[in-house]
């Protein structure tokens, strides 16, 4: 679905590249998902699911743990016969240390973090589907999705047309899945994810006659937070609801996102919150796909 000044039209993703001009900048987000889901047993016998939300050290990491009891400092988990040690309870999350680095644990033991609304176990084949074509960066536990749509043929179309592909990293955490539960958005927490920019794509984007065309809004939280704060690498509890003053994408490549998320009020941020909602109905009047592998959309910015 296109989203434009004058409304939505209906197209297939190929044809994307009629609506990019040259001289425009695609970014990516370059981040790797990965294998963040382990199973374990606790010391005292009971099961437990980690989930990996960051990686903190090399062998030290912030984690989800699904278990019976709250687990208390020193005590161990075994995971396929590696012991895994609880240093403490940071929030939500436990930090957990590792016998051996921690992406090298879970590239041997853990399974694809498929979204929750996936409803069965991962499978060697998401190792590649889960995952954009120009992924390099390990560190994400969930993809950013809206790179799922492209292929490397398609890229290389692309930049024939002399659009610019540049690339920065936001590390996804679980927290992307979080629905918004208060009425009064000030008082919603939003999750924090490290991001970086690299010094050839901060120089790209200070040419101002050039297009920003984001791909997923990882890409926008991360330029957005740079525009805010001047840094190209760090931390982001970025939360963008409508109202809020873009100062870098101009348009934005995106899925179809669940109702009451924080995903679904920046691109409402971004078009228009009437004129979102309105595309969404007639997306449910065209069957369009939703979630991680559903259709996209692409959007023009709403100027104000």
């Amino acid at each position: 679905m296109v989203l434009g000044s004058a409304g939505y039209e209906h197209r297939r993703f190929r044809d994307l590249i009629d609506y990019l001009r040259p001289g425009d900048v695609l970014v990516v987000n370059d981040s790797k998902v990965v294998k963040a889901r382990l199973h374990a047993v606790k010391d005292s016998g009971g099961q437990a699911e980690i989930l990996v939300e960051r990686i903190e050290t090399d062998t030290e990491a912030l984690c989800q743990v699904a278990v019976s009891k709250p687990l208390k400092s020193d005590r161990t988990l075994d995971c396929c016969g590696q012991t895994v040690t609880v240093i403490a309870r940071e929030g939500e999350f436990y930090r957990l240390r590792f016998d051996r680095p921690v992406l090298e644990f879970l590239d041997e033991f853990g399974s694809v973090p498929l979204p929750p609304y996936i409803r069965r176990i991962a499978q060697e084949s998401d190792e590649q589907r889960y995952q954009t074509v120009y992924a390099n960066k390990p560190g994400a536990v969930a993809a950013p999705t809206a790179g799922l749509h492209f292929d490397d043929e398609f890229l290389a179309q692309i930049e024939r047309k002399d659009v610019e592909i540049c690339r920065v990293t936001l590390h996804v955490g679980a927290g992307t899945f979080q629905p918004i539960r208060v009425n009064d958005l000030s008082q919603h927490v939003m999750h924090q994810e490290r991001f970086e920019i690299p010094d050839e794509t901060v120089a790209r984007l200070l040419d101002q006659a050039s297009r920003v065309v984001a791909v997923g809004t990882t890409v926008v939280r991360t330029l957005e937070s740079w525009a805010q704060n001047n840094e190209t690498s760090g931390e982001t509890r970025l939360f963008i609801t409508p109202g809020f003053k873009f100062q870098i994408v101009d348009a934005l490549v995106t899925n179809f996102h669940l109702p009451e998320s924080t995903l679904l009020m920046l691109v409402s941020a971004f078009y228009g919150r009437e004129r979102m909602l309105a595309a969404y109905e007639e997306a449910v009047r065209q069957e369009y796909r939703f979630y991680s592998y559903g259709d996209a959309m692409f959007l023009e910015r709403t100027r104000v």
